[in-house]
């Protein structure tokens, strides 16, 4: 359930349509998914094993640490702080709000809505692992029930478009199908990330070496096979271009179903499943904040443990006010662009942290000690993809988005500086 929720969020019922516009065929389209599918796949198989080998809370940022230098932990923990998480958090949040007050017919800013939601969810993760989990698995359920409603009323009461879907689309620049796929590959991966996040709390399972191997495979599959039947089913009802034409490629395939009425219930399950990808990002991403803290590079109180709960309270509370100051703002869709290239060039450098703690294990003469763990299958060739796609991604948005991408860089850039002021005062003990 944490797998899938930090995957799916409201991306499902939008995203078919921004890769139809990026490429000109019906086949096409489903290509992008398909690639995207297996790289997460891949990237679950290694983030799987690095948490048997580093079952640690903080999951990413311990790979990190352990692998390379501290400071590039600490860079990834600052940005997922800052940048990543919060505005992923505040993005959803605020889209939540949105549907949200249309259901109910409020008339309160949506900003505002974004806000108690944080806050909400923030209070029922400080309650405990358990609270936090068990509330996350009920919003995945209903998630799922959104997501099934829509595959199955696509498939039994929408008939197959009669519009032309082989009518041939814009494709971006001068590079044709080629460079649309790379193109339609950005938002693909941005939909599929999320299930790293899984690793955060592998300190805190009862047998992560078993448990959490299952739930990154188990999870990725279910992810695939779901966003290769929602856009399936878009496709079939709307054709190419009719798909490519609309924003709500969900709400259309519900509304030619059931009216507006259909469209209703469709607004519904994408307000539940956003909650739930809220629920999951409160749930699981402090534990990075908390490691940071005791590793000695961040405030004290963030690395305290509640003693009757055994949560990192400072640490939820601290992110949870941090996304709801950036919700606020509503300047959330400015950092799409950096968020995604920050992102992936994290994903490529823990990817790489296997090809080293491989190194060290044969170079030590432990690899053979480490033959039950779990494995990557076909290791390095499938980890080196991995790697070599996830920075693929940070160059293209980079080209692509300058200006934005720039921005990711200095708050890189000033992280280094921060680093610096936290570890200046151990070094003069």
């Amino acid at each position: 359930m944490i797998v899938m929720g930090g995957i799916i969020g409201a991306g499902i019922f939008v995203n078919p349509s921004v890769v139809a516009r990026q490429v000109p065929t019906p086949l096409l389209v489903f290509v992008p998914w398909a690639i995207g599918g297996v790289i997460a796949l891949i990237g679950a198989f290694v983030y799987a094993e690095l948490a048997v080998l580093q079952p640690r809370v903080g999951g990413q940022y311990a790979y990190l640490r352990d692998a390379y230098h501290p400071i590039v932990a600490f860079l990834y923990g600052w940005t997922l702080l800052l940048v990543v998480q919060t505005g992923g958090m505040a993005g959803a949040a605020i889209i939540f709000g949105r549907y949200f007050r249309e259901l109910s017919g409020l008339v309160v800013p949506e900003q505002v809505i974004a806000a108690a939601t944080l806050g909400i969810l923030t209070l029922v993760n400080c309650l405990g692992i358990r609270s936090g989990s068990n509330v996350q698995s009920t919003l995945m359920l209903l998630k799922l029930a959104a997501i099934g409603l829509l595959v199955g009323v696509g498939f039994s009461l929408v008939g197959p478009t009669t519009v032309d879907s082989t009518v041939s689309l814009a494709v971006p620049g001068d590079g044709g199908a080629l460079k649309g796929l790379a193109a339609a590959m950005v938002p693909v991966l941005f939909a599929y990330g999320g299930w790293q996040t899984a690793t955060f709390v592998s300190g805190e399972m009862r047998n992560p070496r078993r448990d959490l191997p299952r739930g990154l495979f188990l999870g990725v599959v279910g992810v695939i096979i779901l966003y290769l039947l929602v856009t399936y089913v878009c496709l079939r009802a709307l054709g190419h271009a009719g798909l490519a034409n609309t924003t709500t490629p969900a709400s259309e395939v519900m509304r030619l179903a059931l009216g507006p009425r259909g469209a209703k219930i469709i607004a519904c399950g994408i307000a539940i499943s956003t909650a739930g990808f809220l629920s999951q990002s409160i749930l699981t991403a402090p534990r990075v904040y908390y490691a940071m803290a005791r590793d000695g590079v961040f405030f004290k109180a963030v690395g305290r443990l509640h003693p009757r709960t055994r949560v990192p309270v400072a640490a939820i509370v601290l992110q949870g006010v941090w996304a709801v100051v950036v919700a606020l703002s509503g300047r959330y869709e400015q950092i799409l662009n950096y968020v995604v290239t920050i992102d992936v060039l994290f994903f490529g450098l823990t990817g790489a942290s296997l090809l080293v703690f491989r190194a060290r294990a044969r170079r030590d003469g432990t690899e053979q000690a480490q033959g039950d763990l779990v494995r990557v299958p076909w290791h390095p060739f499938t980890t080196c993809l991995f790697v070599v796609a996830c920075w693929g991604v940070a160059i293209s948005t980079l080209v692509r988005f300058p200006q934005n991408a720039g921005i990711g860089v200095v708050i890189l850039g000033i992280g280094a500086l921060v680093y610096r002021f936290w570890v200046a005062p151990r070094s003069k003990v």
